[in-house]
C-alpha cells in the first residue's frame, strides 16, 4: 500500500500557526481521539490510569501501513494537507501534524496498527523526537491502538503544575462530550484505572445523545432541527489567498519566492473555481434546544457551538443564541442550546489561532442571522415541533394498536392524510386548537390533534401583546393629560427616555401628555405610567405595558374570544413562555390520557372471559 502520511513542505511549515498541542491528559485524549475520528472510526475506547500517567485510546478506524507508522511521530507529518492551498480547505479535525510527535518529546509512545485489508498488523515504539526504536510484528484487528505512558516525566515540574489528577480527569470527561455531540453516530467507552468509567451509545439524532451526556434533561424537553442554509453571496476566498502570499513573502527567501508564487498562482485560480462550484452548493444548521418551557440552566454553560465536527469558541455566535431566547426564560436562566454549523470550509480560517477551538468565520453576520432565524423556528409551536409520546416507544404503539381495535379514538373530526377527500387539506404548519372551554376564568381548554391543552389566558395574552409592542411601539397623545403627584427626578427622567411627555404641572405636580397605545383607554393608566416610572430599559417598558394591558385572569371569555386569542397567540415567535419566563400552556397528550385510564387493558381477559 502506498504511503498517505508525509511530511510538509518548509512553506507550509512557516505557514501554519504553531502552538503547544499537548498540555494535560485532556489534551491528550483529544488529539489523539480526533486522528481515530480523522480515519473514519465509529467506536472509540479510551482508557486511563492517571496515577500512573498513561493513557490509551484504541479505534476500528482505517488503521496505517507500516511506512505511515514510520513517518506518524516525525515533525510536521500528515496525510491531511499537502500544499499552501489546502490550509483554506480544511475538512478534517487535525491537520498540523505536530500531536503525535509532541507526545514522543513529553512521553513514552507505542502505536499498534492494521490497515484495512491488510495481511497484519504492526507494533513500534518511538524514541525522542519520533525516531521509530522497535518495530514488530503485532496481532490486531484493524485499527489503530496509541499507548501514552510516563507523560511528562522528563520534565516534573510542568507535572507538579498541574491542576489535581481529578479535576484533569474532569476535563478528560467534558472532552470526550463535546467531541461525542459532534459525532453522534460513535460508539465511546471510556475506562479509568481498568474499570469502565461511562459509555455513550451512538445516536441517530443528537437530541437522543444529549440525555446521555447532561441527565438533567430528557429527549422530550428538547427540540431538535435540521436546516440547508444559504452560502454568503460573496467570499473573501481572494483576500485570504493574496494574504497567504504576503506572509509567505517573510518567510522565503527571493530566489524560493519566484517559484512559490507561480505555485501560488495555480493553486489560487484552480481554489477560486472550486469555490465558484461551492458556492453553488448550500451549507446546514443542525440545532438542537431545550425548550423554554421545560428546561433551563442557571449558567449559559451549555450554550455550545460546533462547526464542521469540532467544538468552538465563539462568543459573537454564543450571544447571537442568547439574544434569541431574550425574553422567553426567567430572570438570571440561560438556555441548553447545541448548534452545529456544517459551512463550506473556504469560508473558515482555522489557522489564525494556535487553539483550533478559535476560529474566524468569514462574513460572520450572515450566519449570525441564519442562526436566529432557526432558532426562532425551533421555538415556534405547530404540528410538527409538539412532541406525541404515542410514537416514541415500542409500548406507545402497541398501546395504539389497541386503541384502534377497541374503537376508543377521540379526534374523528379532525381528518387524517388517510380519511381526507380530495380538495381537502390540512395545514402542517397549523396546531388546529380549537377552544372547548374556560377553566375557573382562567385557563383555557383548548382540543388538538394529539390531546389536550390548558392554557393560561393572561399570559398567552401577554405574550401576544408584547410581540406587537416591539414590533409596534406607540406613544399617543392624550388630553387631559395623566397628573402625577410627587415623582423623583430618577423617575422623570426614566418616562422620558421611554419616549413619553412629561413636563411640570405645579408644585411636585407633574402632566404626562403623551402615553402607550394601550394605556389610552385604561381606568388605572396612572398607576401604569407610575409602574413604568420605576426604571429598565424600552424592552422592560414593553414587558410591563404587555402584562398591564394583557388579559386579567378571572376575565370571562365566550368560545369565540377564546379561539381568537389562542390563534393570535400561536402565531406569536416565542409561544411556549411568556416575556418573564413562564410556562403558557400544560400539554396533555392522548397517549399519557389512555396510559393514565388504562385504556390498553384487555378487560375480558382480567375477569377471565
Amino acid at each position: 500500500m502506498m504511503s498517505t502520511i508525509q511530511a510538509l513542505p518548509a512553506e507550509v511549515v512557516h505557514l501554519i500557526t504553531a502552538g503547544e498541542v499537548i498540555d494535560c491528559f485532556a489534551s491528550v485524549v483529544r488529539e489523539l481521539v480526533e486522528n481515530s475520528l480523522d480515519a473514519g472510526a465509529t467506536r472509540i475506547v479510551v482508557s486511563l490510569w492517571p496515577q500512573q500517567w498513561r493513557v490509551r485510546v484504541a479505534d476500528n478506524g482505517c488503521g496505517m501501513t507500516l511506512d505511515d507508522l514510520h513517518k506518524s511521530a516525525t515533525a510536521h507529518s500528515t496525510s491531511k494537507i499537502r500544499n499552501c492551498a489546502d490550509l483554506w480547505k480544511i475538512t478534517s479535525l487535525g491537520f498540523r501534524g505536530e500531536a503525535l510527535h509532541s507526545l514522543t518529546t513529553l512521553a513514552d509512545l507505542e502505536i499498534l496498527s492494521r490497515p484495512k485489508g491488510g495481511d497484519c498488523g504492526w507494533r513500534v515504539v518511538y524514541g525522542y523526537a519520533g525516531e521509530a526504536l522497535y518495530v514488530e510484528v503485532a496481532a490486531i484487528a484493524p485499527g489503530t491502538v496509541v499507548s501514552v505512558s510516563n507523560l511528562f516525566g522528563n520534565c516534573l515540574p510542568r507535572r507538579e503544575a498541574l491542576p489535581t489528577l481529578a479535576q484533569q480527569m474532569k476535563a478528560v470527561q467534558a472532552t470526550i462530550h463535546q467531541i461525542a455531540l459532534c459525532h453522534p453516530h460513535v460508539t465511546w467507552q471510556v475506562w479509568q484505572n481498568d474499570k469502565e468509567w461511562f459509555t455513550l451509545c451512538p445516536s441517530a439524532a443528537i437530541g437522543q445523545l444529549l440525555p446521555q451526556i447532561l441527565h438533567q434533561v430528557k429527549e422530550a424537553d428538547l427540540q431538535e432541527l435540521k436546516l440547508e442554509i444559504p452560502l454568503p453571496e460573496n467570499s473573501e476566498l481572494r483576500t485570504q489567498n493574496s494574504e497567504l502570499t504576503n506572509v509567505k513573502t517573510r518567510h522565503l527567501s527571493s530566489l524560493q519566492l519566484r517559484t512559490q508564487n507561480s505555485e501560488v498562482t495555480s493553486e489560487n485560480s484552480r481554489l477560486t473555481s472550486e469555490n465558484s462550484e461551492t458556492a453553488a452548493r448550500n451549507s446546514g444548521l443542525h440545532l438542537v434546544i431545550g425548550l423554554p418551557d421545560r428546561c433551563h440552566r442557571h449558567r449559559p454553560d451549555w450554550v455550545r457551538v460546533a462547526v464542521n465536527g469540532r467544538m468552538v469558541k465563539s462568543s459573537e455566535l454564543e450571544q447571537t443564541i442568547l439574544s434569541a431566547f431574550h425574553r422567553t426564560l426567567p430572570r438570571d436562566r440561560y438556555p441548553v442550546c447545541f448548534l452545529h454549523l456544517f459551512i463550506s470550509p473556504e469560508h473558515i480560517n482555522w489557522n489564525r489561532n494556535p487553539a483550533k477551538s478559535e476560529i474566524y468565520l468569514n462574513q460572520l453576520s450572515h450566519w449570525q442571522e441564519q442562526i436566529s432565524g432557526a432558532i426562532a423556528q425551533a421555538l415556534r409551536i405547530n404540528s410538527t415541533s409538539v412532541k406525541d409520546a404515542v410514537h416514541t416507544t415500542r409500548v406507545g404503539k402497541l398501546l395504539k394498536a389497541a386503541e384502534e381495535k377497541s374503537g376508543y379514538n377521540v379526534n374523528r373530526s379532525i381528518p387524517s392524510e388517510e380519511d381526507k377527500t380530495d380538495g381537502e387539506t390540512v395545514d402542517a404548519t397549523s396546531l388546529q386548537l380549537k377552544a372547548v372551554a374556560q377553566v375557573n376564568n382562567t385557563y383555557i381548554v383548548a382540543e388538538h390533534p394529539g390531546g389536550l391543552w390548558l392554557v393560561e389566558q393572561h399570559i398567552a395574552h401577554e405574550r401576544v401583546l408584547y410581540e406587537q409592542l416591539c414590533e409596534n411601539w406607540k406613544i399617543i397623545p392624550i388630553e387631559p393629560p395623566v397628573i402625577l403627584y410627587q415623582l423623583s427626578p430618577n423617575q422623570v427622567s426614566q418616562l422620558q427616555r421611554i419616549g413619553l411627555d412629561i413636563e411640570p404641572f405645579g408644585e411636585q405636580l407633574w402632566a404626562v401628555r403623551s402615553v402607550p397605545a394601550l394605556f389610552q383607554q385604561r381606568d388605572d393608566c396612572a398607576d401604569a405610567i407610575l409602574e413604568l416610572s420605576w426604571g429598565g430599559d424600552l424592552q422592560a417598558a414593553q414587558v410591563a405595558v404587555a402584562c398591564r394591558s394583557a388579559i386579567r385572569n378571572g376575565t370571562t371569555l365566550s368560545l369565540q374570544e377564546m379561539q381568537t386569542l389562542l390563534e393570535q397567540w400561536q402565531r406569536t415567535r416565542s409561544p411556549r413562555t411568556c416575556p418573564h419566563g413562564r410556562p403558557i400552556y400544560l400539554s396533555l397528550e392522548e397517549s399519557a390520557l389512555a396510559r393514565f385510564f388504562k385504556r390498553h387493558w384487555v378487560i375480558g381477559k382480567s375477569h377471565g372471559i
